[in-house]
């Protein structure tokens, strides 16, 4: 495995505690950082810090809750230290259903989570990377942003939405070497399957060419170099993840 140098880095990971983030945070201690796992459940942050070991702690926060988030951040930066890396993994895949069907409340449910939430995070973390003049920030996007996935309306646009935050955000911080970028995977075998039909699942992996789910340590991969050092060119872009499903 490439080792990516992120030795002194301290990473906020949203959503740390399963699944793609996970993953994420395990590379990204392998590559040197401490890292500090972000999610609303505490029993399953404890089993992840316990999991990872040392260098990883945890914030029980919900990241719709702007002064929670903003509050957990100071407590990062005062215990270990500036935050110079922001992965937000964080979300939700919502319930499937046709659009003239589909739940006002969950609708409202499912972008507040993945669009709004994301959002929240960097209005949380990037005042203070401005301020140093420096930090890599991964927002956690998914190919149906690009494409849009039939009865997965609600999870589509939040996604498009994530995109679109990204490249407007990594435009604003270009002259702060602060590099923004997204990543669109396609279907991992994580929880975020949970709410979703056996149908449905099927149908998105015969849509990868090919012919499996993304394994989370791929992503993880792709996201250790996006916050490294090593990064320092790129930023405002959305790197495909869809297994070839994606042309563009």
């Amino acid at each position: 495995m490439n080792q990516i140098d992120l030795n002194g880095e301290v990473a906020v990971i949203t959503g740390g505690a399963q699944g793609l983030g996970f993953a994420m945070a395990q590379r990204i201690l392998q590559s040197g950082a401490r890292v500090s796992l972000w999610d609303r459940d505490g029993d399953t942050l404890a089993q992840a810090v316990a999991a990872l070991g040392a260098g990883t702690s945890s914030q029980t926060v919900d990241i719709t809750d702007l002064d929670g988030l903003v509050a957990a951040h100071a407590r990062v930066e005062a215990d270990i230290g500036p935050v110079s890396i922001l992965v937000n993994s964080a979300g939700v895949a919502g319930s499937n259903g046709s659009l003239d069907q589909y739940d006002p409340d969950e609708w409202r449910r499912v972008v507040e989570i993945n669009l709004n939430g994301t959002f929240y995070v960097n209005r949380a973390v990037v005042p203070s990377m401005k301020a140093r003049n420096y930090g890599r920030i991964v927002n956690i996007a998914s190919v149906a942003g690009k494409e849009g996935n039939p009865n997965l309306s609600a999870y589509s646009a939040a996604k498009a939405g994530v995109i679109g935050l990204t490249k407007s955000l990594g435009k604003e911080l270009a002259g702060f070497d602060i590099a923004v970028n997204a990543i669109t995977p396609a279907t991992a075998k994580t929880r975020i399957l949970e709410t979703l039909t056996e149908e449905f699942i099927q149908y998105m992996l015969t849509r990868i060419p090919r012919g499996r789910f993304l394994e989370v340590d791929e992503a993880a991969s792709m996201v250790a170099w996006l916050v490294s050092r090593e990064n320092s060119f790129t930023t405002a872009s959305v790197f495909d993840l869809s297994g070839g499903r994606c042309t563009y």
